[in-house]
């Protein structure tokens, strides 16, 4: 299915949205190539679904311009626009049987001839056998997946997603994020998914702008995002990453520093912006990253590695992994995961540990920044 109409990159130059003395968006400019799967992410009230709703038309920008390829959208309503929007709410008509949902549309357009492309929608989002069941016989998964093909059926340039996987559990959520990414790849056109999960946002797109406080803190592929975070906003909000106020000690291809009485080293290309002899630094390492070896065995770490001594506070056994909070001079509470593989039963809290990871795993951060930034609380998940 190949066949949707081409409709160029969306792009949105000087977007901003301000409501009174209030802006939810400050101007930004972003092109979401053709083609793509696109993630506006970030928590609420970042500006994600407020830049959504202005690419649907449902929102008028207070500045800037929104074009599909060459065709300046800007000034015209949703309906006008080769756009469809799917919601967390699945919004199904429940007296209609799937089939007459997803014909919906085109039945609106006085197409009468519907059968094949319902049909085909059907097969893409392999509900075939569910074609005269009425919504409430429909797990929410399968719901979702309804409200998709509706919107496809109208061969829109660009599909809109806003948090449309928020009302499932987790177990069904994983498997609609890997369905939603393969109907994508099947009909190849642009979709853009707005959503504050970091794992749906890194699992399903190409391309993530990550929002923050309305404005794009940083764009690109999820691994460069989360290996090559540019602000302790992403380095957080994207995983969990152990930030360590250093000083610097020599700069160059490699830049030296010293942290809580251990001397560290770092890629010169993964440290923002200038550094200086004598400044501060944040370093940053993820605990994936990082090795934990008994305080006895410390004799066994290879030489080369960035090492800090530490104890044990707590441990969590998680299954796949053991995750670890490990006071330090360098800082309290730094997070290692360690995978269950070959556990060593002396690693419990209380125990004096070396922490080791390869220096080409850390990267530099200006040291300016709030090193919580991005940090989720309770109050933020609930």
């Amino acid at each position: 299915m190949t066949d949707q109409t081409t409709g160029g990159d969306v792009r949105l130059t000087g977007i901003s949205k301000t409501y009174g003395s209030f802006t939810a968006v400050h101007p930004l400019d972003l092109t979401v190539p053709q083609g793509s799967f696109f993630a506006l992410l970030g928590a609420s009230g970042c500006g994600k679904t407020t830049t959504l709703r202005m690419i649907a038309g449902l929102e008028d920008p207070t500045t800037g311009t929104i074009s599909l390829g060459d065709r300046d959208v800007t000034d015209l309503p949703p309906y006008k626009r080769p756009v469809n929007t799917v919601f967390q709410s699945y919004a199904l008509f429940p007296h209609m049987d799937i089939s007459e949902n997803i014909a919906f549309g085109l039945r609106r357009r006085g197409i009468k001839s519907v059968k094949k492309q319902v049909d085909d929608m059907l097969e893409l989002v392999q509900l075939g056998d569910k074609a005269h069941h009425k919504p409430h016989q429909l797990s929410g998964g399968q719901q979702q997946r309804v409200a998709v093909a509706r919107a496809l059926i109208n061969h829109p340039q660009v599909l809109l997603l806003d948090e449309p996987l928020g009302a499932l559990d987790l177990k069904l959520r994983r498997q609609m994020q890997l369905e939603l990414k393969r109907i994508q790849t099947e009909v190849g056109i642009t979709f853009v998914h707005v959503t504050h999960d970091q794992e749906e946002a890194m699992t399903m797109a190409d391309q993530v702008a990550v929002m923050n406080g309305g404005r794009v803190e940083q764009l690109g592929a999820p691994a460069d995002l989360y290996e090559n975070p540019r602000t302790t906003f992403v380095a957080n909000f994207l995983g969990t990453s152990n930030l360590i106020g250093a000083e610097v000690l020599e700069t160059g291809s490699d830049v030296v520093v010293s942290a809580g009485g251990a001397t560290l080293r770092l890629p010169g290309d993964r440290c923002t912006d200038a550094v200086r002899t004598g400044g501060g630094l944040l370093v940053g390492v993820r605990p994936e990253k990082i090795s934990l070896t008994h305080a006895d065995d410390a004799d066994t770490i290879a030489g080369g590695r960035n090492r800090v001594t530490g104890r044990i506070a707590d441990s969590s056994f998680i299954g796949v992994s053991t995750q670890y909070v490990v006071d330090s001079p360098a800082g309290a509470g730094l997070q290692v995961y360690e995978q269950n593989i070959e556990r060593d039963a002396r690693l419990v809290p209380g125990a004096e540990v070396v922490l080791h990871w390869n220096p080409a795993h850390t990267f530099g951060l200006d040291a300016d920044q709030d090193i919580d930034a991005g940090v989720e609380t309770v109050e933020d998940a609930s």
